[in-house]
């Protein structure tokens, strides 16, 4: 194994994206497995696609619900099979982080021992992070993950996205957003720094293009208030300005910003205009203190004044834009928070990790409308020391 992932690292200073998925397998069968094959998620995550390579074999795009690739996906798991003509099959799920990428399809000759299927696990996250430094030079990875056009304005968006799952063993953030490949001024962004973290998540006004650069200044001009570690009524007030300066008056933005103390769990918010946080507190939806909201960013006349709680161990924070609350069905039924706390609760009891939650929720909100959305809708998980940080990792 250590020759294996030495070959693969010496390989990767020159190595062309292209040549990943054929580098991969070839590196892979110095270790026993006959065939290799990389498959990453599209951007609705709902389909596994097959990255091709010279001498990787051809394979069809696979479902992630409903197969043994799609389960290694959602439940981020090793998943074995028999495969045809006696050999064994693995499925691995890439992971930059907690950070779900896709999975890796091993067939080998007989059922690993434990130290092969050990050594296989690591060479298989070295091949992840190498599918996200390559991806920073080629469009080999961003083509392969589309299975319709993207709008411009998704494109901006995915692009100004951090990415969608973080975690550590005392916090997880995972975040989704709809429609993938149309999706217009809604976002989000977060950070951890020590022991704080930050969150954002923002609607502007407007849809398409327009609503997309606006949200492009807006977090543009947090993530440079926030890297100078100004406070939160002052983020606010930059990005607020930042808005005001470069759009009419009838442009704007709703948001919520948000700080938690991680060694504390002491909560700080701002409301500009935007849905209530809420809190999830075991299965009971626990709402905030009732705190005025400030104006919507671009529009306020005076700094925000700071909303405060604090988290118990084992809360989920959830900000959303109001394209989840308010998805309504063909017989006009909003989707609703007690609909939006109790999916997740149900999600969290059935053993899903965040990550998994949020990706079915982005999936029920779109059934709920019988997939026709009427609005943006996007939204951000923060779990504080629940326990089930382990889940994040196969």
């Amino acid at each position: 194994m250590t020759d294996s992932l030495s070959s693969l690292l010496r390989a990767s200073h020159l190595l062309a994206p292209d040549d990943l998925a054929a580098t991969a397998a070839a590196e892979a069968r110095r270790m026993g497995v006959r065939d290799t094959v990389l498959y990453l998620a599209d951007y609705e995550q709902a389909m596994l696609l097959p990255l091709p390579g010279v001498g990787v074999p051809e394979r069809q795009e696979l479902p992630i619900e409903g197969t043994m690739a799609g389960r290694a996906f959602r439940r981020v798991e090793v998943v074995s099979s028999t495969a045809t003509q006696g050999t064994h099959r693995l499925w691995v799920p890439l992971l930059d982080g907690v950070e779900r990428l896709g999975v890796a399809e091993l067939d080998l000759p007989a059922a690993p021992i434990p130290d092969l299927e050990r050594d296989l696990r690591v060479f298989v996250t070295l091949v992840a992070e190498l599918l996200v430094v390559n991806d920073a030079y080629t469009d080999v990875f961003s083509r392969l993950r589309r299975r319709k056009t993207l709008s411009l304005a998704a494109e901006m968006q995915w692009e100004l996205l951090p990415p969608l799952s973080f975690g550590t063993e005392r916090l997880v953030i995972t975040g989704g957003l709809e429609p993938a490949y149309d999706i217009g001024g809604d976002s989000f962004d977060y950070a951890v720094n020590g022991s704080t973290a930050d969150l954002l998540v923002i609607d502007s006004v407007g849809h398409g293009l327009p609503a997309t650069v606006l949200a492009s200044v807006a977090i543009s001009a947090y993530r440079h208030a926030r890297r100078n570690t100004l406070d939160l009524p002052d983020i606010a007030a930059e990005v607020n300005s930042a808005i005001a300066s470069q759009f009419a008056g009838s442009q704007f933005a709703t948001a919520v910003l948000a700080r938690l103390d991680i060694d504390t769990g002491r909560l700080r918010w701002i409301n500009a205009g935007h849905p209530e946080p809420l809190i999830l507190r075991g299965t009971s939806l626990v709402p905030p203190p009732r705190c005025s909201p400030s104006r919507p960013l671009g529009l306020q006349e005076n700094k925000p004044v700071c909303c405060e709680t604090r988290l118990q161990p084992g809360d989920r924070l959830l900000l959303y834009t109001d394209g989840i609350t308010e998805a309504r069905s063909p017989d006009g039924q909003f989707f609703g928070e007690q609909r939006l706390a109790d999916f997740i609760s149900a999600a969290v009891a059935a053993g899903d990790p965040a990550p998994e939650t949020v990706r079915r929720l982005m999936r029920h909100v779109l059934t709920h409308q019988a997939d026709q959305l009427q609005d943006d809708a996007s939204i951000v998980v923060l779990e504080w020391r629940t326990g089930d940080e382990a889940r994040l990792k196969p």
